[in-house]
């Protein structure tokens, strides 16, 4: 079983949350004090991160880790849930709706990709990830977080906020997050654009305005599916992290717009 924690009453909906890369349940703890007003919030710690254990994962590994969430969410008696899933767990959430999709009310992704569709695309994501898995090996977990938070796709985080979010990385175990790392990498992953068109839940997406790279993405996969995206001012990748009440209060509306 993975690790969990919830928060709220059971009478009110489930609300499953699931974090990206590196992170941990925990990151959702700013939203929970809006969140528990209206739903019962399940925080999932993926395989090998926070208080999970790491799983020895085929390549790909995606529907593994959506089938241990799912198991993880059913050991609680919950049958119907809402699911928010942030980058990686977007990405994973996309797989746990396609194996379960009569069980989710709604889905909510932040900063997440569908799929690439190319060979040439994967190949090259291919390169990337093993390149930062070697640097996972290679280097102390700080030396490789420094690193990791250098990305393009990170350049709106201040140097004190880098810092701290190097610092809050800094307790993963870096064996642990190897094993599920190219296990669950994009270059592995299958094309999922076509999901929202292909199950009854709504579908929403969610992405900051100075994330250059998925508002296009967003925008792109809005026009192809019935997929509805919400912007966000002065937000980059971690929009729940950049501009946490904004973002909690939209996710709110779309919660509780969606019938129960």
């Amino acid at each position: 079983m993975l690790a969990l924690t919830c928060h709220g009453d059971k009478a009110n909906p489930a609300l499953v949350m699931i974090h990206g890369f590196l992170g941990s349940g925990a990151d959702w703890t700013p939203l929970l004090p809006e969140l528990t007003r209206y739903f019962y919030c399940i925080c999932i710690d993926l395989p090998g991160h926070g208080n999970s254990p790491a799983l020895s994962l085929d390549t790909p590994g995606f529907y593994r880790v959506a089938a241990e969430i799912h198991q993880s969410i059913s050991a609680l008696h919950i049958n119907m849930y809402h699911l928010l899933g942030y980058s990686l767990g977007g990405r994973i959430s996309l797989h746990i709706a396609r194996q379960n999709s009569e069980q989710i009310l709604s889905l909510h992704m932040e900063s997440s990709h569908p799929g690439l569709t190319t060979a040439s695309d994967k190949e090259v994501r291919l390169r990337n990830d093993k390149m930062w898995n070697s640097r996972l090996t290679s280097l102390n977990l700080n030396e490789f977080l420094n690193a990791w938070y250098q990305q393009g796709v990170f350049s709106e985080l201040s140097v004190v906020a880098r810092q701290a979010l190097v610092e809050k990385r800094s307790k993963n175990s870096a064996q642990a997050l190897q094993s599920i790392y190219l296990a669950t990498s994009l270059a592995v992953q299958e094309d999922l654009s076509q999901l929202p068109n292909q199950i009854s839940a709504p579908c929403h997406y969610y992405v900051g305005k100075d994330d250059s790279k998925f508002l296009a993405l967003a925008l792109n996969w809005q026009d192809q599916s019935s997929l509805t995206v919400h912007q966000f001012d002065r937000a980059g990748h971690n929009i729940h992290l950049a501009a946490a009440n904004k973002f909690c209060q939209q996710l709110i509306l779309q919660l509780t717009e969606t019938p129960q």
